[in-house]
């Protein structure tokens, strides 16, 4: 098992009865803007993460399918996890940009990954591929989360 405290949190959390439910429940609330969408963490480990949001009122736009921007938030988070379940300890990451595309409407419920192609960390720009896909596994939204990656101050 890994020595990551987020990757331990959720193995430990997952093997409990609805134990994925409360870490995604906890988690989301640590940065609270997540909580807009209620997600699921489904998967974690290291270099990859995949959220799951379901297809609620408050989440559709003014034509009934899933709002670009929570599924947006949605990605948001699946990198974030995966990134502070991967990243060396040395190193600290900072989300720069991100390039999304609408490739097809959100008509279901959504998943949202977040993956680092081998775990590749390295200093500088570093490019997170994100994918959202309906139930039917059809891309909706398609981009890349630009981090900014940097070694961690030394301790004094």
């Amino acid at each position: 098992m890994s020595d990551n405290f987020l990757l331990k949190l959720y193995t430990k959390w997952a093997a409990r009865p609805f134990g994925k439910q409360l870490f995604s429940f906890y988690a989301a609330r640590k940065a609270p803007y997540f909580s807009s969408v209620s997600p699921f963490v489904a998967d974690l480990g290291t270099g990859y993460c995949e959220v799951h949001l379901k297809k609620r009122k408050r989440l559709q736009n003014h034509i009934g399918t899933m709002h670009v921007i929570a599924i947006a938030n949605g990605l948001e988070m699946a990198m974030g996890f995966m990134a502070e379940a991967s990243i060396p300890k040395h190193m600290r990451w900072i989300p720069k940009g991100m390039d999304i595309q609408y490739v097809a409407k959100g008509e279901t419920d959504i998943r949202c990954f977040a993956r680092l192609k081998d775990n590749a960390w390295a200093l500088g720009d570093l490019p997170i591929e994100v994918v959202a896909l309906d139930s039917h596994n059809t891309p909706v939204v398609e981009g890349v989360i630009n981090l900014w990656v940097t070694e961690k101050p030394s301790a004094s």
